[in-house]
């Protein structure tokens, strides 16, 4: 379930307009701000922009751009944009780094439905002129390159057909693969994570259980440096559970020296209108406090309101020291 919370009424005018009178002045009213954009869905978005352009001939984006600055200014514009455009633009932003972050791109092949990764590939090339796939090939060799670009150019049935007979062969296939340390030159692997249908993969994942008890994730362990096998059991892991997955970016983003806001506003940003409640019980469950709390604990000023308002609380926590 979403966290996100919508008002009753919506005029996009009076939006656009308020927005603007929080714009003007010595400073920003970045709690105006907050209080109308943390609270609109995609479409409603859509259309305050679609409003603030044919009333002022400005661009909502750049003008949140031109007020704004640091993590709430990059967290409210990728909140701004259309879905497909902002999955587009971290895609963008993940390959372009100095340190490719590759969760980026594996999240949007495997936890999209097959048109939303169509979707997202389509204002990737309209905004960058470029191919995603190009890009993910340019940035990447070997096995990596053969997975990434897998998964970003599937386009996986979306129906709930099982082949249990299939489950079971590929299951093998797999467990062949790994205990022959085949990684090196692991084509069916890739060919099975990348082409097969979710409902399948599930299936060959439980087969793979069943057969061998254990997980395939715990298969694939290895060398902590292995950026290859790291990426394979993300793919599995987004495929098999996303929310837990996500659950657990959370927890890493969290409980690192440098809490890794990027981490934090990527999945509150892309899921507070999906699944997000969901999140963050499963948060909660494995960290023993709230994801709201530990925003509130790590995160300050109005870049904590604005993911607070994402997750459906407008007011600061008063937490204890």
């Amino acid at each position: 379930m979403a966290t996100l919370i919508t008002p009753k009424y919506f005029s996009p005018v009076e939006d656009a307009e308020n927005i603007k009178k929080a714009c003007l002045g010595l400073g920003t009213d970045e709690n105006a701000i907050i209080s109308i954009l943390g609270h609109r869905n995609a479409t409603q978005r859509k259309l305050i922009r679609l409003a603030y352009e044919e009333i002022y001939n400005e661009d909502l984006i750049q003008q949140l751009n031109s007020e704004l600055c640091g993590d709430f200014e990059r967290a409210i514009c990728h909140w701004t944009l259309d879905p497909a455009d902002r999955d587009a633009t971290l895609a963008n932003n993940a390959l372009k780094s100095s340190t490719p972050d590759y969760r980026v791109i594996i999240e949007i092949a495997c936890v999209q439905s097959a048109e939303d990764l169509l979707a997202v590939k389509r204002a990737y090339r309209f905004r960058f002129k470029r191919s995603l796939e190009e890009d993910v090939a340019s940035c990447t060799t070997g096995n990596m390159r053969k997975l990434l670009v897998g998964v970003v150019s599937a386009y996986r049935c979306e129906g709930n057909e099982i082949d249990e007979n299939m489950a079971e062969l590929e299951a093998n296939i797999i467990d062949d693969e790994i205990k022959g340390k085949g990684l090196k030159n692991n084509e069916e692997m890739i060919r099975i994570v990348s082409t097969r249908s979710k409902p399948q993969l599930h299936a060959t994942f439980n087969r793979y259980r069943d057969i061998h008890a254990t997980s395939i994730t715990k298969g694939l362990i290895g060398d902590s440096s292995d950026e290859y096998l790291a990426a394979l059991r993300t793919v599995i892991r987004c495929i098999r559970d996303p929310k837990k997955y996500y659950a657990k970016v959370l927890r890493n983003a969290m409980n690192t020296d440098r809490v890794d806001k990027d981490g934090i506003s990527r999945v509150i940003v892309t899921r507070a209108e999906k699944d997000l409640k969901e999140i963050m019980e499963m948060y909660l469950k494995r960290n023993n406090i709230s994801l709201e709390e530990a925003v509130s604990r790590e995160i300050g000023g109005d870049y904590k309101a604005f993911l607070l308002a994402l997750l459906g609380i407008d007011q600061p926590l008063n937490l204890k020291d």
